[in-house]
């Protein structure tokens, strides 16, 4: 990419740079959907079967559809590389199984996406791994649960789905003082409105099913970072096949294509009706980080300079049974799991996202019976809060 191009703001890249892994001239790439690819001599097999990640040697290892994601996937998080990868579970387990041993331990926090709460607790020790979870709103938490063993502080902002906020910048030091890599989910925030490299974190993962593909019709997952970590990653990625396969890639690439202007709908769409909620009298709390009454509103306002995004969570008076109420009246809103499309999903943490974790462990994270949470899409947002308003009024 030349200089010249690298001035250009986000969107215009976003719709420009994969060109440079395209060696057709067709406007949108073609889909390789092909699991292996001709070698011409057996120098350049030789050759290709060495490298990184090769682009046309065999699918598990990379694609030319994944070289074109990847390159974009690159300039959200401002990284030197990325790897595109089949769900974002994949590269969350990717991302962390690719940097520990047997006898290794890991900082991480109390609340996290529930599939990521098994994987510490249940996942990590059985290959050795000691974990140790934290209250990601005390910053010193981390830094006393730090030992000479530790290798890994792990984290996610704001948190899902009770919007609790983790200081980048102090944790990536704490962290680095202790030899540890720092690694981030950043799928709720979104580059588009945090950037967790610019705050000394190592890698970042994403959940590219949400906001980066933006339509609800791809599972894939991303890492953020610096060539050697990619490198390392990338290596586990092709031993355990967690493959995004060519026509997912193609599909991603798409949706990034209008990332730009589906997050800036999504951040004001998202403020709009945590305002609206707020002032309801049906609602008891609302948990949006870009509301002044949130706790860490401060904290929000300095690690995330592009918005707020378009998670929130609010509680309804009348606790589980009304929450239900509430969702079986919703219209606009529709009942569904995952977040980040351009849709609005509305869901109950308690029973769905976090059916999987006991009474206890969904108290510890916040998640009571009452609460339900919102992804708000890029609708007309008047159609969104009369949606709301009429479900909570039922």
């Amino acid at each position: 990419m030349s200089e010249q191009k690298r001035d250009y703001g986000l969107q215009t890249r976003l719709i420009h740079d994969a060109h440079n892994a395209n060696d057709t001239t067709a406007v949108s790439p073609p889909i390789f959907q092909t699991s292996t690819f001709l070698l011409r001599t057996p120098e350049e097999g030789a050759e290709l079967a060495a490298e990184v990640a090769p682009g046309a040697y065999y699918t598990r290892y990379g694609s030319p559809n994944n070289k074109q994601v990847e390159i974009l996937l690159a300039e959200l998080e401002e990284s030197e590389a990325a790897l595109a990868l089949g769900s974002g579970m994949a590269a969350i387990t990717t991302a962390i199984l690719a940097n520990v041993q047997k006898g290794d331990h890991v900082v991480a926090q109390q609340t996290h996406y529930t599939a990521t709460l098994s994987l510490l607790a249940e996942t990590l020790p059985r290959y050795g791994v000691e974990v140790t979870q934290v209250d990601q709103r005390d910053t010193e938490s981390f830094a006393h649960a730090i030992r000479p063993n530790t290798r890994i502080v792990y984290t996610e902002t704001p948190t899902n789905p009770t919007m609790d906020l983790t200081d980048l910048r102090a944790t990536a030091e704490i962290a680095h003082a202790a030899g540890a890599l720092a690694i981030t989910d950043n799928t709720f925030a979104s580059a588009y409105n945090q950037h967790p490299l610019e705050f000394g974190y190592d890698l970042v993962t994403h959940s590219a099913t949400k906001y980066l593909n933006g339509h609800a019709d791809v599972t894939a997952g991303a890492i953020m970072g610096s060539r050697a970590l990619i490198d390392t990653v990338w290596e586990y990625s092709r031993v355990h096949g967690p493959v995004l396969h060519p026509f997912e890639s193609w599909l991603l690439r798409r949706g990034l294509q209008t990332y730009g202007l589906r997050m800036a709908v999504h951040n004001a769409n998202a403020l709009a009706v945590a305002q609206f909620l707020e002032q309801h009298s049906q609602v008891e709390r609302v948990y949006y980080p870009g509301l002044p009454s949130h706790p860490q509103h401060a904290l929000a306002k300095q690690q995330m300079p592009g918005g707020f995004g378009g998670m929130l969570s609010f509680e309804v008076k009348g606790g589980y049974q009304r929450a239900y109420e509430v969702v079986r009246h919703t219209e606009v809103c529709l009942l569904a799991v995952s977040l980040g499309g351009v849709e609005t999903l509305i869901t109950h943490p308690a029973s769905m996202i976090h059916a999987h974790q006991s009474d206890e462990q969904r108290e510890t994270a916040g998640i009571s019976p009452g609460l339900l949470r919102l992804s708000v899409g890029v609708e007309n947002v008047e159609d969104i809060i009369a949606d709301l308003d009429s479900a909570l009024n039922k």
